[in-house]
């Protein structure tokens, strides 16, 4: 379910009750392990985390007036979505996840197009999360982005 919020604070405002503490929680992870070049921002009705034209001035080949995605985080109807694009992107990424999840994590990991879905809030891996987005750097990202999906 997409939010017509148009800043952070009005998506993060919005949340149902239940849903303002892990959002919150996913949030501060994402934003501590944020790679230097990447920004939060509203991004397709998410809390979105890109690398923005003063950096990658091509933006996303889908559009070109929107900057690279890298990361969203958004609260869906019947769970919370982690949107990833290096775990889909970098095999090793999705190794590792994969792994450490099953390490830290009581239910089955719930993958979808290039998201993870937690519907129980007491079960979601705050701290991989933020590892995950410490995984690769802006510049990696990129040249990830520029030699995989671009072309």
């Amino acid at each position: 379910m997409q939010s017509k919020a148009t800043t952070v604070k009005q998506y993060l405002d919005e949340l149902p009750e239940d849903r303002k503490e892990p959002i919150t929680k996913l949030r501060q992870q994402i934003l501590d392990n944020l790679p230097k070049g990447v920004e939060e921002t509203m991004s397709y009705g998410m809390l979105g985390y890109v690398i923005p034209h003063s950096v990658y001035p091509e933006g996303y080949h889908c559009n070109t007036k929107l900057p690279l995605p890298f990361m969203n985080l958004a609260s869906q109807k019947n769970f919370i979505a982690v949107y990833s694009m290096v775990i889909y992107s970098k095999q090793e990424v999705m190794d590792w996840f994969t792994a450490e999840y099953v390490k830290r994590c009581k239910y089955k990991l719930d993958m979808g197009k290039s998201c993870m879905r937690f519907k129980k809030m007491d079960d979601i891996p705050f701290d991989l999360i933020g590892e995950l987005t410490a995984k690769v750097s802006a510049e990696e990202w990129i040249n990830i982005y520029e030699t995989t999906i671009k072309k």
